[in-house]
């Protein structure tokens, strides 16, 4: 009877992982085919417009100087040639010098990728595989570090936030009295337990690369003349790592203050990658929990033997000491069920002390993830690792997923 239970929850398990998968596959999908038709009404009719007056103005000058079309076309196609290698009709600062180099090893690295200056030479091009596979690894390792120190900091202000809030709840000292032993007591119960929201990591986020944006806007349009809208659509396209390239900032000859905005430009797009790098990372973390969600919402509760009809509780994270009473003894879901009623919160996150640690072993999580993969054995859940919407993973998100379900609570 118990080897039926687990088998049926490690089933489970995986179809739930597929689940989540094909979910939001599914969903990717659908939201590209939206976005597809949103941009094709548009753009697609200024497309036409544009096309239409391109060919009136060969015609008309083919007509003036007495030129055919083709031999305007080859000249034309020599131009676009020549615009690959850096060279414009206005003029701009020069590609391949030491500053220039500088500016493209950046957006090589951030993966921004603008597009505007890229080798020509066939050494160039080898040289740039090898240069951006260590370059492109070291830069996403110093965003996911970003990433954690900023959570550090942002965990620690709303700490400080939950202590004095706890502390008004007790109400002003009288008389200098100290505060009585029930209250100390339920206030240090009160912080065991609390872990920073998700949701309030977020917003901190996005409030944090909204002020940025905007004040590397009003610098980009007064600098390079843009519209301020303009100047927003770059700094999302650019902070995000999209990189079009239709708009690139620094790329003239001269600059009034010309040290002082190549400086700033560094600085705020290096500012901005990071901010919107953790603010997508966190995103990504509630776009999971929206999947996990609907599929509570469409799932069949397993009717295992001995488990009844529970459905798995939300996020919720418990401290370290009733994690090691969890793990001693099934029993005591009773008593920790009433502990963590006050606690329960569906966007909490694991301390980044709990998730460095965990770091510590990644490699070696991953290597035996990967061997039971491709083994087709997957990691089995016994008695003491309950199921929920947490298990599975491969490599960082494996670790990631099973520390919360090590310090999950099962409704």
């Amino acid at each position: 009877m118990a080897c039926r239970t687990g088998c049926c929850c490690s089933i489970g398990t995986l179809n739930e992982d597929n689940a989540r998968f094909l979910m939001l596959a599914l969903l990717i999908i659908i939201y590209l085919l939206c976005g597809a038709a949103v941009f094709s009404a548009l753009e697609h009719p200024k497309e036409k417009l544009a096309k239409e007056r391109w060919a009136q103005r060969i015609e008309q000058f083919t007509h003036k100087y007495n030129l055919s079309q083709d031999d305007l076309k080859n000249f034309l196609r020599n131009y676009e040639e020549a615009s690959v290698a850096g060279i414009r009709v206005d003029a701009t600062r020069p590609r391949w010098d030491f500053a220039g180099a500088f500016y493209f090893v950046g957006t090589v690295v951030s993966t921004i990728g603008f597009g505007m200056t890229t080798p020509v030479t066939i050494a160039g091009k080898i040289f740039l595989i090898f240069y951006g596979l260590i370059g492109c690894a070291a830069t996403i390792l110093f965003f996911n570090l970003f990433l954690e120190r900023v959570i550090t900091v942002i965990a620690f202000v709303l700490k400080f936030c939950h202590e004095r809030r706890e502390r008004s709840k007790d109400g002003p000292p009288q008389n200098c009295r100290r505060p009585s032993t029930g209250n100390r007591r339920r206030r240090t119960n009160s912080l065991a337990g609390w872990k920073p929201s998700v949701y309030c990591v977020m917003l901190i986020l996005g409030v944090a690369a909204i002020v940025v944006s905007c004040c590397a806007s009003a610098m980009y349009s007064a600098a390079e003349g843009w519209d301020y809208l303009d100047a927003l659509y770059f700094c999302f396209v650019a902070f995000s790592t999209i990189g079009f390239g239709d708009m690139v900032s620094n790329q003239r000859e001269m600059y009034k203050a010309q040290v002082a905005y190549r400086v700033g430009n560094f600085l705020f797009i290096l500012t901005g990658v990071c901010c919107i790098y953790s603010l997508f990372n966190v995103i990504s973390i509630v776009i999971k929990q929206v999947l996990n969600w609907l599929l509570r919402r469409l799932e069949t509760p397993c009717r295992c033997p001995g488990r009844g009809n529970r459905h798995p509780r939300r996020n919720v994270v418990v401290p370290g000491h009733m994690r090691t009473r969890r793990d001693n003894s099934i029993e005591t879901d009773a008593v920790n069920d009433s502990e963590a009623d006050g606690r329960r919160m569906s966007g909490e996150m694991i301390s980044m002390k709990d998730f460095l640690a965990a770091n510590k072993v990644n490699l070696a999580i991953m290597q035996k993830q990967l061997s039971e993969m491709a083994n087709g054995h997957p990691r089995q859940l016994g008695s003491s690792s309950r199921h929920n919407e947490f298990s599975g993973g491969v490599g960082a998100l494996g670790i990631m997923n099973n520390r919360l379900a090590e310090t999950s609570v099962d409704r």
